[in-house]
């Protein structure tokens, strides 16, 4: 099967198109599929896999990173209690630094993909997917460069991930505070580097990554 069945796909601005346009060709679980969290010194990536419901408003789903904290935590919410069909999938910090960020987040979108399924366990039927590459899974798919502004649904992924992934650094930041994870989320900003020279990386910091290698 042909990644995008032999038609060009293009929104127009319009960001359910994409699946408007797959769901005339008889596919009805396409997914959108994002990560978050490549960039971080700290922490897992994280990846979500959403199937919105046709009849979705799919205007409210926006790119998260333009999203405040607040507005993304109420679609989170929203989506949770929709009929969305929702997979999250994680690489820890120890498959990052084994793997590669890359991979590793590859690996997150597809266990995230493996955990979107119905109630009688089928998978998506189509991918739609954040960035230039495509999940390792024997599914039709497409990579969307700058997805989350072409598909809703790749949108609500990014929410999705990008949520999961603040909720396990508030945690990792109960146990780690010296730091300020609830503040950056691992992300390498001035205040994050501090504390990583005046302490060192703790357990969930990606030791290959140059500002945490630099430290060892």
């Amino acid at each position: 099967m042909e990644d995008a069945f032999l038609f060009p796909l293009h929104s127009g601005g319009d960001t359910f198109s994409h699946e408007c346009r797959l769901r005339q060709h008889g596919l009805l679980r396409i997914a959108g599929v994002d990560e978050a969290g490549r960039g971080p010194l700290a922490g897992p990536v994280t990846a979500g896999c959403v199937i919105l419901p046709p009849e979705s408003d799919y205007s409210r789903w926006k790119d998260s990173k333009k999203l405040t904290p607040a507005r993304r935590e109420r679609l989170y919410e929203e989506l949770r209690r929709s009929e969305a069909l929702i997979g999250v999938g994680l690489a820890s910090v120890e498959e990052i630094d084994q793997l590669n960020i890359h991979r590793a987040s590859l690996l997150a979108m597809l266990r995230a993909v493996e955990n979107c399924v119905d109630s009688a366990g089928n998978l998506p039927d189509y991918l739609l997917v954040d960035g230039l590459f495509k999940v390792p899974v024997n599914l039709p798919q497409l990579a969307l460069i700058k997805g989350e502004s072409k598909s809703a649904s790749i949108a609500a992924a990014s929410i999705i991930a990008k949520v999961v992934r603040d909720h396990l650094m508030v945690e990792y930041h109960s146990q780690y505070p010296q730091y300020g994870l609830l503040q950056h989320k691992g992300y390498p900003t001035k205040v994050h580097r501090a504390a990583l020279a005046a302490y060192g990386p703790s357990p969930i910091h990606r030791k290959t990554f140059r500002g945490c290698s630099a430290v060892l």
